[in-house]
């Protein structure tokens, strides 16, 4: 059965760099955020609806990925990864849920709804102690809403049954935490 872990925390914290360098080194997939071209698509001006649409194509890639991993389908004439034991997400919907309120002030029902249901294996919660890099996406730069938005992402994993855990340092160091983490969660 494969294993869905997921890397969030707030923007600019390496979750991309860590879902490629985990992929690699556990020789799977990772899933990235459908939001990233979703805005690049269309425009970073989005709406409340928005985020909902942003939140079924997620759930819809994160299928994608792991139908790939389980040899179930073949997408976009991409190979299967055979025996994969693992699938890294670079969201899921509690990080909708957080961009909503944090945004909107209200999440969807939809998004909560998915929260209750969904099941994953392991998060990682990427810290804010790497710098903040600015891109066309990215929307706070400064250290107070950094600090807001880990505090709302630590809370949550606190406050629910999937274990995680903080993964801190450099980008070689993140790796080397986050290896063990998932090494010593699914001991065989």
């Amino acid at each position: 059965m494969i294993k869905k872990i997921v890397i969030i925390g707030p923007e600019s914290t390496g979750k991309s760099t860590l879902c490629s360098q985990l992929a690699a080194h556990y020789n799977t997939l990772w899933c990235p955020e459908f939001a990233r071209q979703y805005l690049l698509d269309n425009g970073t001006n989005y709406s409340f609806d928005d985020l909902a649409t942003i939140a079924k194509g997620q759930l819809e890639l994160e299928k994608n990925y792991e139908l790939r991993i389980t040899n179930s389908e073949q997408q976009d004439n991409k190979p299967p990864i055979p025996n994969s034991q693992f699938l890294f997400l670079d969201t899921d919907m509690y990080v909708m849920k957080v961009w909503c309120e944090f945004v909107f002030g209200k999440c969807h029902q939809f998004i909560l709804d998915e929260i209750q249901t969904r099941k994953y294996d392991l998060y990682l919660l990427s810290n804010i102690d790497l710098p903040w890099i600015k891109d066309e996406l990215r929307e706070y730069p400064d250290e107070k809403p950094r600090q807001e938005l880990f505090a709302i992402y630590q809370n949550i994993l606190s406050n629910q049954s999937t274990a995680w855990q903080l993964i801190s340092g450099t980008n070689e160091e993140r790796l080397q935490n986050a290896v063990k983490a998932i090494d010593d969660t699914f001991k065989s």
